[in-house]
């Protein structure tokens, strides 16, 4: 067994170090407010009900732009389509390192960008889209075309066999009704991913179908926003009254839309376990070296038992969950994620705790400080906090590990239940 990164991907993590600190560090620099005590602030309208600022976004494309001609933000989607094909090892390896640097243009936590793009829809538009579809992949990647995603409704969150939105056949037409909340980036979007119940009963995992639906079509309406913990937002309220499509919308095949709605979580999960352990790690070395220059009653704060046994066992579990991301993403590569789901499920709401407790217990070593946004551990905590929620709450991915770990509801390792 060998447990070091492979020298292509530690090859590839030097590469974009230098690119960064070439191409996008001096762009950084040049726009402070975004990054600095300012940062809410900056990045938020709040004339226009909490979006991101037009400038905020033009900045986040200029840099996505550079990292694109630099050959590195497609370096995760599929050959097939122009990307670089990268592991899901290589990509965790690069969502960690990147995380574990703090805030950065090269990978906003807050705007999920970054110089190595995370696009989980990408794949599958490429695998299951038709040719039309197809237009959304390189509109998703260059920011002009965008495809939003909208699952989650009013009285249904992590149980998305029991939405209400209905879509009914009509003619030719099928006719959407129902309402979605928070519909990540629709405001941005040209298109959206809405889920609906065509057929079976509540509780059905079939009978759910996936329409991309223009977000100029007639019915469907942004009803207002949803401010959240950390601002800006776009996860607006979205009603859908009589809204009429034909079956070239459906993505996926007609009531296969639960499957879809599984592979784009998938494909975020493990990411964002990576993500969360770099910066989980990130604030741990911050508090580290701040307790060590800090001097109280003539000794430096590392002196205090208090400080060190607090700080080392969560430098503890980072170290050990760190390595069970790599493997289970190194697993990924050779299997189905959906027949490792458990383990999937384990580093998701593992890491997604840990950054919360991580930049929490810096926040206390920094003291009053610390709850000050001079520093990026308020900015961390908030933004991290969500994960614990979103893409399946952390309550249902313990229940999918005891799935597997009793054999309640499925067939070990099959990813059904």
């Amino acid at each position: 067994m060998d447990f070091e990164l492979p020298q292509e991907i530690v090859e590839k993590l030097a590469e974009i170090d230098a690119f960064n600190e070439r191409e996008i560090k001096p762009l950084e620099r040049d726009n402070i407010q975004f990054f600095d005590h300012r940062r809410e602030y900056a990045r938020t309208d709040w004339d226009r009900d909490g979006q991101p600022r037009e400038e905020w976004n033009d900045l986040i494309a200029e840099m996505e732009r550079r990292a694109d001609k630099a050959g590195f933000l497609r370096l995760g989607l599929p050959k097939a389509i122009g990307g670089g094909g990268a592991s899901n090892l290589m990509i965790a390896a690069i969502r960690e390192h990147l995380a574990g640097q703090g805030l950065q243009l090269a990978n906003d936590l807050q705007d999920e960008s970054s110089v190595v793009g995370n696009f989980p829809i990408v794949p599958i538009l490429h695998e299951y889209g038709t040719p039309d579809q197809k237009q959304y992949i390189e509109g998703i990647v260059s920011r002009q075309n965008h495809l939003a995603f909208a699952l989650t409704e009013p009285d249904h969150g992590s149980d998305a066999t029991y939405i209400e939105t209905t879509a009914r056949k009509e003619g030719g037409e099928w006719v959407i009704n129902g309402q979605k909340r928070y519909n990540s980036q629709v405001y941005r979007a040209k298109a959206d991913l809405i889920f609906a119940r065509t057929s079976g009963k509540p509780g059905d995992a079939d009978g759910i179908t996936a329409f991309i639906v223009p977000m100029s079509t007639p019915g469907i309406e942004i009803l207002y926003n949803h401010w959240t913990f950390n601002m800006p937002s776009d996860h607006p309220e979205v009603g859908l009254k009589d809204v009429r499509v034909r079956d070239d919308a459906i993505l996926g095949g007609e009531g296969k839309g639960l499957h879809i709605a599984q592979r784009f979580v998938h494909e975020n999960r493990i990411r964002q376990a990576a993500a969360s352990t770099g910066a989980a790690r990130y604030c741990i070395q911050q508090a580290v070296k701040y307790a060590n220059e800090r001097k109280v009653f003539g000794n430096s704060l590392s002196k205090n038992q208090i400080i060190q046994f607090q700080l080392a066992e969560l430098h503890a579990e980072v170290e050990m969950l760190r390595n069970y991301v790599f493997r289970t993403a190194w697993e990924m590569d050779r299997r189905s994620p959906l027949e490792i789901s458990d383990k999937v499920s384990i580093c998701n709401f593992k890491a997604n705790r840990l950054v919360c407790q991580a930049a929490d217990r810096a926040i206390q070593v920094h003291g009053g400080m610390g709850y000050t946004r001079a520093y990026p551990f308020e900015h961390i905590y908030r933004h991290h906090r969500r994960y614990r929620i979103t893409e399946g709450s952390e309550e249902i991915q313990i229940r999918r590990v005891a799935q597997y770990l009793f054999g309640f509801g499925q067939a070990k390792g099959t990813g059904r239940g």
